[in-house]
């Protein structure tokens, strides 16, 4: 039995799909206007988990993902760089997408863009507006009237007087409460539009999410999950919205992905701690960043730092080092075995990484026993169960000699390291020790570490 924590309810809950055997799961995707953020990999990696244990499970998943390619932030963003904002927004699709692939995070089923759902949007507003749940403005833009929602702030557990006792009403607005938001924003003279019943203009932001998962997964389904800013006021929004244009219950749990801390601090540009995902990959390994996010419950808050990263490096390491040198059995020689069961119980009880991971390197502490007694069989095995383990989690799946001497943006390439090797066995050869010694000491302070054996010099960087 698979347990989720449930934002709505606030508690763990037994999950059990609409359809039997199928989810149906929606997560808030990117608004691309610029790189993705630690923050946005913390969602990518944690929903990608999901998926991939729900997969495992058995159950067909239909993951979608959405992009936001229309928004001021994109509009403003374009008219800074003088393109179009089609030009922009396809740019960090592709950047994301390559991002999302060093992170080992598979592609959602779907990927709706909120540009291609335009009828859609309309036509849910047109229903909002017809049941008295929406209105449209002497200024052409269209709101959804809070206080027609009973159940507004169910899931923030906010209260309606406190949001109007405290919000404010730009003097541009034409809202008749200031809890009501916009579901559709009149352009102006020149700008990105398309025709509607209430004039030119464009989505708003919270209404796309609600016509793109009602369209690709129907009135109601099984997960809705995202960042963890985005509970308020997004996807309280959404609720209101959904249920009243469909009448139904919009999504039967919601997930939320825990805040990522930089040094003990809020992520923020103006606090200088703000790093893209790209900007990570250049001083760390992808494996090493998504090992670092897995490690962590996918609700807890999550502190990057230096020497989380370093940490999470080494133990990342040892995991690979208990490959290192073994052909794992096949898979279909290694029936299911008591880590598979403890895995499950630990995955089964709200998707706990942090367990699962144990349980990998109690498996790799096994293959190490193993090994000294001289098992080679059961090392064998035991390595099997590791990689098929690491897969539900997206790691340990390349090869150990790959990981430990894979390009992390280091002083050395590849090559480099290898001529310095040869010079080094060249040296010892001629029995030149200390030009031997002086090369693997130039190789330690740059990070190789050099493991020599019978069989000859391998290498991996430290």
């Amino acid at each position: 039995m698979i347990r989720i924590y449930n934002t709505l309810s606030q508690r763990k809950e037994e999950f059990k799909p609409i359809e039997p055997g199928k989810v149906r799961m929606y997560v808030c995707g990117m608004t691309v206007y610029d790189y993705c953020h630690l923050g946005h990999a913390r969602v990518l990696v944690a929903f990608d988990v999901i998926t991939r244990y729900l997969r495992h499970r058995g159950y067909d998943v239909n993951y979608v993902r959405n992009i936001t390619d229309i928004d001021d932030k994109i509009l403003r963003r374009a008219e800074e760089n003088g393109e179009a904002f089609t030009d922009l927004t396809d740019r960090m699709i592709r950047a994301m997408h390559e991002d999302e692939a060093r992170l080992g995070v598979l592609s959602p089923t779907e990927e709706p863009r909120a540009t291609g759902y335009i009828n859609e949007i309309v036509a849910m507003i047109h229903k909002l507006i017809a049941s008295g749940h929406a209105y449209a403005a002497d200024n052409g833009d269209v709101y959804f009237a809070v206080d027609s929602f009973a159940d507004y702030g169910k899931l923030s557990k906010k209260k309606l007087e406190d949001l109007v006792a405290g919000a404010r009403i730009d003097v541009q607005e034409a809202k008749r409460s200031p809890a009501d938001f916009a579901l559709w924003k009149a352009a102006g003279e020149g700008e990105v539009s398309w025709p509607s019943p209430w004039g030119d203009g464009r989505p708003g932001w919270h209404i796309e999410c609600s016509a793109m998962s009602t369209e690709c997964l129907g009135d109601t389904f099984d997960i809705h999950g995202g960042g963890p800013d985005l509970l308020f006021p997004h996807h309280e929004n959404e609720i209101a919205q959904s249920e009243c244009a469909t009448g139904h219950e919009f999504a039967r749990a919601w997930m939320h992905a825990g805040a990522i801390r930089v040094n003990k601090e809020k992520m923020s540009k103006s606090l200088g701690n703000f790093f893209t995902i790209r900007e990570i990959l250049e001083t760390y390994p992808a494996e090493v960043v998504r090992y670092f996010l897995v490690s962590s419950h996918y609700r807890s808050q999550v502190d990057y730092s230096e020497d989380n990263l370093a940490e999470a490096g080494r133990t990342l390491t040892k995991l690979y080092n208990s490959l290192r040198g073994i052909v794992p059995a096949k898979a279909a020689d290694v029936g299911e075995t008591e880590h598979d069961r403890r895995f499950m119980e630990v995955m089964d009880d709200d998707f706990n990484t942090a367990g699962a991971i144990a349980v990998l390197h109690a498996v790799a502490n096994d293959i190490n026993q193993h090994r000294r007694d001289g098992r080679d069989q059961e090392a064998k095995q035991s390595a099997a169960v590791l990689v098929r383990l690491g897969s539900i989690l997206g790691l340990l799946q390349q090869d150990p000699e790959a990981f430990f001497q894979g390009d992390t943006g280091g002083e050395l390439s590849a090559e480099d390291i290898e001529k310095m090797i040869q010079a080094r066995n060249d040296a010892r050869k001629g029995r030149d020790f200390a030009e031997a010694d002086r090369l693997r000491d130039e190789l330690a302070d740059k990070g190789i570490i050099l493991d020599d054996s019978r069989e000859g010099t391998t290498w991996r960087r430290g």
